[in-house]
């Protein structure tokens, strides 16, 4: 057999793979959006109707007569627009000092940092829990979103985009006069804007589909998130997964958007010195 036979039934393998996994991803997406669109009697039918007899939107009404999705709407935005602020903010600064500048115990640091990074998160949700408590910032803002600012992992992937930036610009920067904060921001940044855009849209994406820890530092529905409103719709005995799925669907709507909207940056990024010329 020929060595481009073999690479074309390679290639056939590969694409089938992907093609199985792609229906079994696709499948509980479509049932979750085609359900919230059902009456509870085809929700329940046997065998499975997959698609409703007529089109309607009441579960979407029932979910905003239930909870108050604008208020969580509004809180959920405030959160994950904080977050991703702070959060890029602080991870810039200290992937750049890890980069590109040299001080006492920077190997050190940068070691005990990535140990941090590898205990589970579950472990350190009580003593973090204790502090908030401490501090007053329970049931508030500050509550939800400080302890979540501090990534190791972002901070470590742009510390990573930061090295591939060649040392020869940070001479040629610091001959003309350029301090640390204006080459970073006038140099550093654009250069690393797709790896930066695809981490940007990583911790969108987490930190507006946060639950657990909103769920343990409020107590009161003013600041609650979507997701511990759609945890909300949820019985003890029985759940009517008809407004459960609707309002899958409210929240979904802007993950789906910024992935769009994302998608070209967030792939340019990805693959960014994968290839080289």
């Amino acid at each position: 057999m020929s060595i481009k036979k073999r690479q074309k039934r390679s290639a056939l393998l590969a694409y089938i793979i992907l093609a199985v996994g792609a229906v079994f991803m696709i499948i509980p997406f479509l049932w979750m959006v085609l359900t919230s669109f059902k009456t509870y009697r085809e929700t329940v039918k046997l065998p499975i109707q997959w698609f409703p007899a007529e089109w309607n939107f009441d579960n979407y009404v029932e979910v905003l007569k239930q909870l108050d999705f604008l208020r969580y709407y509004r809180n959920t935005i405030l959160v994950t627009v904080t977050t991703l602020v702070a959060m890029t903010l602080i991870a810039s600064l200290a992937a750049y000092a890890f980069a590109r500048m040299e001080f006492p115990g920077k190997n050190v640091i940068f070691a005990l940092l990535l140990v941090v990074y590898m205990v589970p998160p579950q472990m350190t949700m009580i003593p973090k829990y204790m502090m908030i408590t401490k501090l007053g910032w329970v049931d508030t803002l500050a509550g939800i979103v400080v302890p979540n600012i501090f990534s190791v992992y972002t901070m470590f992937m742009l510390r990573q985009f930061f090295v591939s930036v060649p040392k020869e610009l940070d001479e040629a920067a610091e001959i003309d006069g350029c301090t640390n904060f204006k080459f970073l921001y006038t140099i550093g940044v654009p250069l690393i804007k797709p790896s930066l855009g695809a981490l940007i849209i990583y911790v969108f994406l987490q930190s507006w589909n946060y639950y657990l820890w909103p769920l343990l530092v409020t107590d009161s529905v003013n600041m609650r998130t979507v997701q511990i409103g759609l945890g909300m719709l949820q019985g003890a005995e029985a759940t009517d997964f008809r407004p459960v799925m609707a309002g899958a669907m409210v929240i979904l709507i802007p993950s789906i958007l910024v992935f769009i909207i994302g998608q070209k940056q967030m792939i340019s990024g990805l693959t960014a010195g994968a290839v080289k010329g």
